[in-house]
């Protein structure tokens, strides 16, 4: 899973794109899938709605995000989806070899999902979880085969009208992710989606539901990745998580985008009866990140652990925010946020803890870390903790601050360089979020961050 950011040559041919911002480029996408009426009304009710929000004030600055010049369909020539790598047109397999997916996927993955700009390319589920009935799909293919399952979810946990982007990304959205596990259905292996934004002023807006059924376990990844240009690109995610009592669930996202890209994201979950999530996340390069994941802790003796690594440089800007709403009772949730700052990157990490009335006898921590690596990096925390009852007990902890100089001296005390010495005291660092991943992401990360120090 090496040289993630590389910067792939672009002689990719397309066939269809266009950039309007329009009832017509709505209408387009929706015809060219063979959408059902009701997903097209969806998505016109999404676009006027886009055209009446106003931008949220508390963003960061978006001014220079053209939404006109955005490329809002992408199709590159001669592709189809398929489940055979051999099938892939060559300059695309290429792209996806270079970011590791077919071993990655013969090694240790239960299914695997490509998509390359504005289409999905290769979509595969191992033949023994099929015969489970796990539902494995890219999300306009689950549109076609399973419309009133899609249905049943489509838009209930994350509303068209949270905001001005979430109003675009649903008159807008183009593939994504459709993972439906039955009851007592426990994966030992993880499910992952691949997402290559590759083409200049370009855009993706995948929708991925994940609904995870009664005692049912599963963990699934997400990987996305762009090229470097100078114009600027979007992607607008969305990310709907339904689960069930007794089961387990965690989501994984990897974004190692480009300094041009604007990546704004939003992900939220309802949490049953007994049922843990883990979010585990990890953001580099973006030129500016808004990610929002959410976790609505419904019922009794639910719980969700949050954790969140991102490192950048350079001016980048990643405003970030973990949500948990506890409802139940004795629920519990964990929030872990680390994050590295270089050379004048602006962070700032904003949470919502609301325990509300009904949910007595809760239990909530948060811990936010800052390392901070020059003398011109800002880092910023906005916390907004809400505890409606007297009977939950909340902690909360943040520290900020560089590299201690004592441990450094230790280090190379023992015949440790200064730098390889730097780079083993940022792992230890990042260490509570990368033992919540995969050995083969984590490897990867570790190597990527060391690659910036």
């Amino acid at each position: 899973m090496s040289n993630i950011n590389l910067n792939i040559p672009q002689n990719i041919k397309y066939f269809q794109i266009f950039g309007w911002l329009s009832e017509q480029s709505v209408r387009k996408i929706s015809a060219d899938n063979w959408e059902p009426a009701w997903m097209l009304e969806i998505r016109l009710r999404a676009f006027n709605l886009f055209q009446k929000m106003p931008y949220p004030k508390w963003w960061p600055d978006l001014s220079k995000l053209d939404l006109e010049k955005i490329s809002y369909y992408a199709e590159a020539q001669d592709i189809s989806n398929t489940t055979s790598w051999d099938e892939v047109p060559e300059e695309i397999k290429n792209t996806f070899e270079k970011l590791g997916i077919p071993e990655a996927e013969k090694e240790y993955l239960a299914g695997v999902g490509a998509q390359f700009d504005s289409k999905v390319v290769y979509h595969s589920t191992k033949k023994e979880f099929k015969n489970l009935r796990v539902i494995f799909e890219d999300m306009n293919s689950a549109v076609s085969k399973y419309p009133d399952l899609v249905k049943k979810y489509f838009n209930k946990v994350i509303s068209m009208a949270d905001h001005k982007f979430m109003a675009l990304h649903t008159a807008f959205w183009n593939w994504g992710t459709f993972l439906y596990v039955p009851k007592w259905v426990k994966l030992d292996e993880p499910l992952q989606s691949y997402f290559r934004m590759n083409i200049k002023s370009g855009w993706q807006f995948e929708h991925t539901i994940i609904v995870i059924e009664d005692s049912a376990d599963a963990h699934y990844i997400e990987w996305c990745s762009a090229p470097k240009y100078t114009s600027a690109t979007l992607h607008a995610w969305c990310v709907e998580v339904f689960v069930g009592k007794n089961a387990n669930f965690r989501y994984s996202s990897v974004e190692n985008w480009s300094l041009n890209t604007y990546n704004l994201n939003t992900k939220r979950a309802i949490i049953g009866e007994w049922w843990h999530i883990d979010w585990v996340g990890w953001n580099l390069w973006a030129g500016i990140t808004m990610l929002y994941p959410c976790s609505v802790l419904s019922w009794e003796w639910s719980s969700a652990n949050h954790i969140w690594i991102a490192f950048a440089n350079a001016g980048q800007i990643i405003d970030a925010w973990a949500k948990v709403i506890h409802i139940g009772k004795n629920t519990t949730s964990r929030v872990i946020s680390k994050s590295l700052s270089k050379w004048w990157w602006v962070s700032t990490y904003r949470w919502l803890l609301d325990i509300r009335q009904s949910a007595t006898n809760s239990l909530a921590s948060i811990e936010c870390d800052w390392l901070i690596l020059d003398s011109k990096s800002v880092s910023d925390a906005i916390p907004v903790i809400k505890i409606w009852n007297s009977t939950s007990i909340v902690s909360h902890e943040a520290s900020a601050g560089k590299i201690n100089e004592e441990f450094l001296f230790y280090l190379q005390s023992r015949g440790i360089d200064h730098h390889q010495a730097q780079q083993m005291l940022v792992n230890w660092f990042i260490s509570p979020v990368v033992n919540n991943l995969p050995l083969e992401y984590a490897s990867e990360m570790n190597i990527l961050i060391s690659d910036q120090i």
